[in-house]
């Protein structure tokens, strides 16, 4: 019993080392949204040297475990390999991958290169094994930053039936059990032109203000234990008027809606179109809230392992599927975009840990 932990503690640090030296492939390789084709030709030969029957999607890359049996149900390991631009504020080079004090520094080390490869750690872990009552199907996609067309939302259509799946984006290995989900509302108020000094027409500045007012002060009742009330915030707002004597004819504002899992968006946004005169248009409607239940496998298996869980203000590509999701993963949120970007190299072998434990205690 022993020489049996031993090996699997020393196949697990083998995953360790490979997954840093393959994040510092990827940070060292520019991956913008809508620019992964090089980060992806990196995924795409890794898994190839490992053995491992690869495809390819636009940007996006995925395998399946060696058993793999369409009787049987699949879980997706998905993360990221896309990232945002670096911001004006690092101090150091962005694409040059650094440890320093056991922090691995680089853009995308946190967001989400250190969930991304703990989850590909845990793969090939997995990817072997026979006799397993399901599926593991692993996915690194593209344009998660941007919430792009071509990214997983594209995948998904092309994989095998998925029962579950685990989101890796940095939690601070805690459980994201719920994600607000985001509407993007674009408003129009029309009025009339007309003479400032002679009190002339119907002022779109003053109707707006007014529907700006109503979305200021509104609280939906239901309010989510995990999530709280759903939030409006107008934030922005635009007259095409740019004379001081013309009543202004038309005014556009923008409004982001945070949705919580209480309320679908058809219900939102037929609450704010009886209370508002602007005309709304949906800018978009695609990233809608979700939750996994707490008597969820995973995230009784969560509970187990000592992991707490949480409602998510941010958004992932979590929204865009339709089957049960945790969002898990190391790093911490706060650090994403943020100049110096850096993932604790500790965080990455916890990430390898957990990801293992939680599909042994539900297989």
């Amino acid at each position: 019993m022993a020489i049996q932990v031993q090996q699997l503690y020393m196949e697990k640090a083998e995953l360790y080392d490979i997954a840093v030296e393959l994040l510092k492939q990827l940070i060292a390789t520019p991956s913008f949204s809508k620019e992964e084709e090089k980060t992806a030709a990196i995924l795409e030969q890794f898994f190839i040297n490992q053995g491992i029957e690869v495809q390819k999607l636009l940007n996006n890359i995925w395998a399946t475990n060696l058993h793999f049996d369409i009787a049987k149900p699949s879980i997706l390991f998905n993360s990221h390999h896309d990232t945002v631009k670096p911001n004006k504020a690092y101090t150091v080079d962005p694409f040059l991958p650094t440890i320093q004090d056991g922090k691995l520094f680089g853009l995308g080390s946190n967001d989400a290169g250190g969930c991304l490869v703990s989850l590909i750690a845990a793969f090939i872990y997995f990817y072997p094994q026979k006799n397993l009552p399901y599926n593991i199907i692993f996915a690194a996609s593209a344009e998660e930053e941007i919430s792009g067309f071509n990214g997983v939302e594209a995948l998904l259509p092309h994989l095998p039936p998925i029962s579950f799946g685990i989101i890796g984006e940095p939690t601070l290995l805690q459980m994201a059990v719920a994600e607000r989900g985001l509407m993007v509302l674009d408003a129009s108020s029309i009025g009339i032109a007309g003479h400032a000094a002679r009190n002339e027409g119907d002022n779109a500045l003053y109707k707006a203000i007014k529907d700006i007012q109503w979305i200021s002060t509104y609280r939906f009742d239901k309010v989510s234990d995990l999530l709280g009330e759903v939030k409006m915030t107008v934030t922005s707002l635009n007259t095409d008027n740019k004379q001081h004597n013309v009543v202004p004819a038309h005014v556009e504002f923008l409004i982001d809606v945070r949705v919580n899992e209480l309320y679908s968006f058809d219900e939102v946004l037929s609450t704010i179109q009886h209370n508002i005169q602007s005309s709304i248009n949906p800018r978009s409607t695609r990233l809608r809230s979700t939750s996994i239940a707490l008597d969820h496998p995973l995230v009784k298996a969560g509970i187990e392992l000592g992991c707490t869980y949480y409602g998510s203000p941010t958004t992932s590509d979590k929204a865009l599927m339709h089957f049960p999701t945790l969002k898990i993963g190391p790093g911490d949120s706060a650090r994403s975009h943020m100049a110096d970007e850096f993932v604790y190299v500790q965080e990455i072998k916890e990430g390898i840990e957990l990801y293992i434990q939680l599909i042994n205690r539900i297989i």
